[in-house]
């Protein structure tokens, strides 16, 4: 029986070492399946709403990359995160004005969607002397509602963004649409992997390794279809509370 583990209000969190062994089991057997090694995928706890202690024992059970869609719920928490040895990137929707916020505390910015907001990293991250890797984000679905190149542009635009001072295009990020079976959200996620391929010779760098999809619905379905990077939160946390 795992050791109880209570918060100050009496909170029991041993389900985050439950659910963290569990997505880490199935990660490495999806990324095996797909003819990898374990550690050719990352898994990313995604923080969105999740209070600080409760990352905190994620962090205590291995986790070392967290992801937030908000630059100021991110800024509110660090000062009560473990934050040694621990990565962070933005992941969410980002306006150009707040990067100048994050852009010499996060190792990345998954969601970049637009060449002005590559732009403006560019323009922060010379100001700061730093390098800033970032994932182009791609409308694989080609949804209104969300943001993202279109697939046909994403590999041109994406070359366009490395060539920016204090830009690295790592590779790319992907949501794909609801899907109603395992096999046609595979379609989506193997599309994406097709594009990742294709433009690795374009891009000619070792860096160019990072292909950002799946999350707690899907995670291990994105793995088989090559995904090095998976973004999991309510399957890790449990339903969010805002």
């Amino acid at each position: 029986m795992t050791e109880r583990i209570l918060t100050d209000d009496g909170q029991d969190l041993r389900y985050i070492d439950e659910n963290y062994k569990y997505i880490k089991n199935k990660i490495e057997e999806a990324a095996l399946r797909s003819g990898r090694t374990p550690a050719d995928v990352r898994f990313m706890a995604v923080t969105k709403t999740v209070a600080p202690y409760i990352i905190n024992r994620a962090i205590a059970c291995g986790a070392d990359l967290i992801g937030e869609n908000k630059v100021q719920e991110l800024l509110s928490k660090l000062d009560d995160l473990h934050t040694q040895g621990l990565e962070m990137h933005i992941i969410g929707h980002l306006q150009s004005n707040k990067v100048k916020k994050i852009i010499t505390t996060v190792a990345m910015i998954q969601s970049v969607d637009s060449l002005s907001l590559a732009q403006e990293i560019s323009k922060r991250a010379v100001e700061n002397d730093v390098v800033m890797d970032v994932l182009t984000e791609v409308n694989i679905g080609c949804e209104w509602s969300k943001t993202g190149f279109a697939c046909e542009e994403l590999t041109e635009r994406s070359l366009e963004i490395d060539a920016l001072p204090g830009v690295n295009v790592r590779g790319y990020m992907a949501i794909p649409p609801v899907c109603e079976t395992e096999e046609e959200v595979r379609g989506y996620f193997s599309r994406v992997h097709r594009l990742f391929e294709d433009a690795k010779p374009q891009f000619a760098k070792p860096s160019f390794d990072t292909l950002s999809m799946g999350m707690s619905s899907d995670y291990a379905a994105a793995v088989l279809e090559g995904s090095t990077l998976v973004r999991v939160g309510s399957a890790l946390f449990g339903q969010r509370r805002y």
